[in-house]
C-alpha cells in the first residue's frame, strides 16, 4: 500500500497467502493426486481474486493507518557486491541456523501434540468432532485454529494424526489453514498498518473462504 499498490490487490495477496498453502498443496498432491491439488489451488485463488476485487471497490483506504500514506516510498540505490563462493556457503549456513532456531520448537510441539492425539484420543471421538457427519465441524475447526500459532512444518504431524483418527479432509484442511493464516500473532502484525475494522474484514473474508474450502472438500470426499 505504501508503495502505491491498490488496496484490493494488496488484500488479494494477503488472502491468497493463507488460502493457498504450499504444505496443503503438497499434501493433497501426495494423497489424492494433482486434480485435487489443482482444485484446492484454483478455489483459493478464485476466492482471493473475488475478495480483493470487492474490497477494492468498497474504498476502504480510510481504514489503513495514516502513517502508511504519509510515508513516501523511497527509491533505494543498490550496490552490487561480488560475493565469493566461500561467503555464499557461510551465508547459507547462517541462514539455515536461523531458520532451524525459529521453527524447531513448533516441529517438536507439533510432533508431541500429534503423538498425543494418535495415542490417547479415541477414534470415535475425533470422527464425531471433526467428521463429515458433523455440519459444524468446519467452522468449529476454524475457530479452534485461530488462537493457536504454528508454522506449516509444525502443523503437519497434527494433521496426519487427525486424519488417521477419522477426521474429514475438509475439516482438517480448514483447521490447518486457520492456524497458519489467521493466528493471533499475524493479526497483531497487521494491526500495525490496518485499523481494526479492516482487520475484521480480512479475518471475515479469509475465514469464510477457508470454511468454503473445508465444506467443498468434505462434499467431494464423501
Amino acid at each position: 500500500v505504501q508503495s502505491g499498490v491498490p488496496l484490493g490487490v494488496t488484500f488479494s495477496f494477503l488472502i491468497a497467502a493463507p488460502m493457498i498453502n504450499e504444505v496443503a498443496l503438497v499434501m493433497l498432491f501426495g494423497l489424492f493426486g494433482w486434480q485435487t491439488a489443482l482444485l484446492y489451488a484454483a478455489t483459493g485463488l478464485l476466492i482471493a481474486i473475488i475478495a480483493g476485487y470487492v474490497i477494492g471497490r468498497l474504498n476502504l483506504e480510510r481504514f489503513v493507518e495514516g502513517w502508511v500514506y504519509e510515508t513516501k516510498a523511497k527509491q533505494l540505490e543498490f550496490v552490487v557486491e561480488k560475493i565469493s563462493f566461500e561467503d555464499r556457503i557461510e551465508s547459507g549456513i547462517i541462514a539455515v541456523k536461523e531458520i532451524v532456531a525459529k521453527v524447531w520448537i513448533y516441529i517438536v510441539l507439533g510432533i508431541a501434540v500429534g503423538a498425543g492425539i494418535h495415542g490417547y484420543v479415541p477414534e470415535n471421538f475425533m470422527a464425531s468432532l471433526m467428521g463429515k457427519s458433523a455440519w459444524w465441524s468446519v467452522p468449529l475447526s476454524v475457530l479452534i485454529g485461530i488462537p493457536m500459532y504454528s508454522n506449516a512444518a509444525g502443523i503437519i504431524p497434527i494433521v496426519q494424526a487427525l486424519l488417521e483418527k477419522g477426521a474429514s479432509l475438509g475439516t482438517v484442511l480448514a483447521f490447518m489453514m486457520s492456524v497458519i493464516g489467521l493466528s493471533l500473532p499475524e493479526t497483531i502484525i497487521l494491526k500495525k498498518v490496518l485499523k481494526i475494522q479492516l482487520i475484521g474484514i480480512f479475518i471475515g473474508v479469509v475465514g469464510v473462504g477457508i470454511i468454503i474450502v473445508g465444506y467443498l472438500f468434505n462434499f467431494i470426499f464423501t
